[in-house]
């Protein structure tokens, strides 16, 4: 009786983990506009080896030349021979592309704890129903 309740709230789990995978939109693979290699101040940043925080980091500090630069009444503003824009842009879509991969990796890891998990029974019940499912 345990093992059938424990069995209806891991797929029940297993649902929603479907749902949230569904609902993961897949984030084309990173398509950079520069060249990934901005140097500021005098040091060197690749954009495809920094970490998620490094990146965010990244981004507010050329934010802020931004934000400095249309204070300042400039329209653009190039750095290493990009727009700060175009640098925001790409540091952005490596972020979505980070995401994805954290979120898909979090799911999958879910997903096979609550595998291990279910009864015997189960397993064997949803194997039977697999292979008829494939017959018809």
């Amino acid at each position: 009786m345990a093992n059938e309740i424990n069995d209806e709230k891991i797929l029940s789990l297993k649902k929603q983990i479907l749902e949230k995978k569904a609902l993961l939109t897949k984030v084309a693979r990173f398509a950079p506009i520069t060249n990934c290699s901005v140097e500021l101040q005098g040091e060197k940043y690749n954009i495809n080896v920094l970490n998620k925080d490094q990146l965010i980091l990244l981004m507010i500090e050329l934010n802020l030349y931004n934000m400095s630069a249309k204070d300042l009444g400039l329209n653009t503003l190039d750095i290493s021979g990009y727009s700060i824009n175009d640098w925001m842009a790409d540091i952005k879509s490596k972020l979505e592309v980070i995401s994805y991969k954290e979120e898909e990796s979090k799911l999958k890891v879910m997903e096979s704890k609550l595998d291990k998990l279910l009864s015997n029974e189960k397993k064997t019940e949803l194997e039977i129903d697999e292979i008829a499912a494939l017959l018809k």
